[in-house]
């Protein structure tokens, strides 16, 4: 089995346009929640979001090719390019049909079928922009991704709800292990902040009219982000062989369904999502050092994940730091694990926890070190990170500083 390293990572998020302004958030226990201002939000319950402000398309694309790229397809073209820039890899000379784009997504191009919806019903259109369909359909971010690099190699987007992001890393990190490919540009990319988006989360009542604040008492629920991150991974040999910057080592990942409940979380399921991680890195409870909590701020996960950490834990959940950064850029669902991904890189390579921002008081329930309001100075040997999704779907990610 091959080791795999990341050589490359881009993001755009909430918290920034590229991955030193999410160095700078992160570091600095900055939310970036606040009023959505992207869309009309009278008739909205929900009026906060984690959008990404500032975003202008036509900085980065051409009018041709923007006009058939969803919000979602922007922002993981706008992160592989940084990924791809920062690893320094050339896809020329064959490696382009050795190298597989696994992309996360739980909704897609849901902008495009947004409007189209309303043209549609309320204006009464009678026809719609040819390449409507291209355009919101799922896979479009990862087609977008292989043409604009000149990949040949394996390409498809996983969805699994909010733990899409972790599942398509996961897989890629599977295939470069077992040498089915060389190198994987992966990761999640999400844009769900329209307003027939809003008005079915605000069905759910789920959401915090406030802020997001994980695992305290006074905890209102989730809120809504946006954004993608990316990473190029590929083989250890292949990294050392051509000199690249080595960011971090994937070295485990494992899932598991809950088979329960479409909507409330299983204690025994994202334990056997954490255990099985483990056993995939071979790695023992004491060997972690930090949890990239999946803690998106609602009633029942944040009890459910706190359980299931000291269930695989045991004694060593007490000694661990788990942080939950939704806090700061917010619950972007198929993109959230990419997101999460990339906190947990920055904090291994920088050596600071990132914290949970917007921190109160803690559930009773809630006893672990959450590491409230201020990133914390603390050198990183090893960090999961957890996504758990609607339906009972978990993947975990172990993640190790390179030396």
């Amino acid at each position: 089995m091959n080791r795999v390293v990341i050589t490359g990572l881009g993001a755009v998020s909430a918290l920034g346009h590229d991955l030193r302004a999410h160095l700078e958030a992160l570091r600095a226990g900055r939310s970036a929640i606040g009023p959505i201002t992207i869309i009309p939000t009278e008739g909205l319950i929900t009026k906060i979001g984690a959008e990404v402000r500032g975003f202008d398309g036509n900085a980065y694309f051409e009018n041709g090719k923007l006009a058939l790229l969803d919000r979602c397809a922007q922002f993981a073209l706008i992160a592989t390019r940084e990924a791809v820039a920062g690893s320094k890899v050339s896809f020329r000379q064959g490696l382009g049909s050795r190298t597989a784009v696994v992309i996360g997504a739980g909704v897609g191009g849901q902008t495009t079928l947004d409007e189209n919806y309303y043209r549609v019903y309320a204006e009464r259109a009678k026809r719609l922009h040819p390449f409507t369909i291209p355009k919101l359909m799922i896979s479009a971010a990862a087609s977008h991704i292989t043409m604009e690099h000149g990949i040949t190699g394996p390409s498809f987007t996983v969805a699994s709800a909010c733990a899409s992001a972790n599942h398509a890393i996961g897989i890629a990190f599977h295939m470069v292990r077992s040498g089915s490919v060389d190198v994987a540009i992966t990761g999640g990319t999400e844009a769900t902040i329209t307003f027939g988006t809003m008005k079915g989360w605000d069905a759910l009542r789920v959401m915090a009219p406030d802020t997001c604040r994980p695992f305290c008492r006074d905890r209102k629920g989730m809120v809504l982000g946006e954004g993608a991150a990316v990473a190029v991974i590929e083989t250890l040999d292949r990294a050392k062989a051509r000199g690249a910057q080595i960011l971090a080592e994937i070295v485990g990942f494992g899932m598991s369904s809950d088979a329960g409940d479409i909507v409330l979380p299983s204690a025994d399921g994202a334990a056997a999502a954490m255990r099985g991680c483990l056993a995939d890195a071979r790695l023992a409870p004491e060997d972690v050092d930090y949890i990239n909590a999946h803690g998106t701020g609602t009633a029942a996960n944040d009890v459910t994940e706190t359980k299931a950490i000291h269930a695989v834990m045991g004694g060593h959940a007490k000694r661990l730091a788990v942080s939950s950064t939704k806090s700061m850029h917010g619950h972007a669902l198929g993109a959230a694990g990419a997101l999460e991904l990339a906190a947990t890189v920055i904090a291994l390579r920088e050596g600071f926890i990132p914290p949970t921002a917007n921190f109160t008081e803690a559930d009773p329930q809630c006893d672990l070190d959450y590491v409230p309001n201020e990133a914390r100075l603390q050198g990183i040997e090893v960090a999961m990170s957890n996504s758990f999704a609607f339906g009972g779907q978990n993947a975990v990610l172990a993640i190790r500083r390179f030396t």
